[in-house]
């Protein structure tokens, strides 16, 4: 079965203005679909970022895929790899870490991986899980992904969400997505306030839900003495600290004194960055993510890395819609030693999904689909409609530092800030 063409739709979905490190989300994400097309009319579906430099490298890529047998994934990455021509991109899409030559075509290649998952489980009858080695669960927990907030964009009405500046304002928003959605344990993204300030927050999560997992996440926004300091405070509380100080030399330092595992998805984010990580046992568990690590066969490699360091695994989430959902849920139905909740922004962003039939969570874990391939069908109308959105929205680029500084002239991207 042969690759005859490949459709790319770039998109765009609601936002809510979700603070970290670097400012602000924007009131619109951006996503591109791709559909990849076969010689025996089945066509399959991938999710990936929207921004302009990923988009461009995206389309440049795809025509180059025509006549590639979708079993062939060396020869497929292999063309994506020669379409790019060795270029690097600097897109970071949001708080990733640096890419290199291996990362950006991983990223690239990545989506069109995943749409060939779906097209032999399609022609198989066979869910995506099963032909990456078979279900070890059934259903797929993940994490309540908690944001400092505003109410809303200003100057548009309050999007429902309700404002989270405080303790209180976090632990509000827990209860609403812990109640409504049933997830079993919390992440609190932090990296927006003094380090004291978000201490405060977690120890109040932590008095509002004693049995729940905790996780903080400042992406980098502290130095090693103040991860320190922190970790200090909050030993006991949290399960893991996701990347408190930046590189792989911060982290080192940090987890040679904290009392918690370090987790990451910005020092390590690439085969080529684990080795000196854990030369320097800077990280104890890695976030796995498809999107950036070269899809989800790659991703099992990552895993059997992980297994054979000791090394935790979980996963991270960009603001992302079904299709990424679905390929989350499949891979990780299918590593058993994805040992943590993972991470989803899908509950900030389901409402504007490109899916026929959304996902719902049932106690805080996705049920694995068992139709064919991801199981999951696009909604024609709502593309075209977030396809329109995309055109007429005026972004083609995440910044969350420029739009903050829209609203605050004075505020100063600045890594490690505290």
């Amino acid at each position: 079965m042969r690759i005859t063409g490949v459709t790319v739709t770039p998109i765009a979905f609601r936002d809510p203005p979700l603070l970290n490190s670097v400012g602000v989300h924007e009131p619109w994400a951006l996503r591109t679909i791709v559909e990849v097309h076969t010689d025996e009319g089945i066509s399959g579906l991938g999710e990936t970022y929207g921004d302009i430099g990923h988009l461009t490298r995206v389309r440049k890529a795809a025509p180059a895929l025509a006549g590639v047998d979708v079993h062939d994934l060396n020869g497929l990455r292999a063309r994506v790899e020669a379409a790019l021509g060795g270029e690097v991109g600097s897109d970071r899409h949001g708080l990733t870490g640096q890419l290199t030559l291996e990362s950006t075509v991983d990223r690239v290649f990545s989506s069109f991986e995943v749409a060939t998952w779906d097209i032999r489980g399609k022609a198989l009858g066979r869910p995506v899980a099963d032909l990456l080695g078979g279900r070890v669960r059934d259903a797929v927990p993940y994490s309540a992904y908690l944001f400092y907030k505003w109410a809303g964009h200003p100057g548009v009405e309050h999007d429902g969400f309700g404002e989270a500046l405080d303790p209180a304002g976090v632990v509000t928003q827990a209860r609403m997505l812990v109640a409504e959605h049933g997830f079993g344990s919390i992440k609190l993204k932090g990296g927006v306030y003094a380090p004291h300030l978000e201490v405060e927050a977690v120890k109040a999560l932590r008095e509002a839900f004693p049995d729940h997992p905790l996780r903080l996440d400042p992406n980098a926004a502290w130095t090693p003495e103040t991860s320190l300091e922190v970790a200090a405070e909050l030993d006991g509380v949290v399960e893991y600290l996701e990347d408190p100080a930046p590189e792989i030399e911060g982290m080192a330092r940090v987890a040679a004194g904290a009392p918690m595992p370090l987790a990451t998805n910005m020092c390590v984010i690439a085969f080529e960055h684990i080795a000196p990580a854990v030369a320097q046992g800077a990280v104890q568990v890695i976030l796995s993510d498809h999107h950036y690590w070269g899809g989800l066969a790659r991703s099992k490699e990552l895993a059997a890395i992980c297994r054979a360091f000791g090394i935790g695994l979980s996963m991270h989430s960009n603001s992302h819609l079904g299709i990424s959902l679905a390929a989350m849920t499949h891979l990780a139905a299918a590593t058993p030693n994805l040992n943590y909740a993972c991470d989803t922004h899908y509950p900030w962003n389901s409402a504007d999904d490109v899916i026929t039939e959304p996902f719902t969570f049932v106690d805080g874990a996705i049920p694995v689909p068992t139709a064919p391939g991801l199981g999951v069908e696009l909604d024609r109308d709502a593309l075209a409609r977030a396809a329109e959105d995309y055109a007429r929205c005026g972004i083609v680029q995440r910044d969350d530092t420029g739009y903050m500084r829209q609203h605050d002239p004075s505020y100063e991207r600045k890594r490690p800030r505290w």
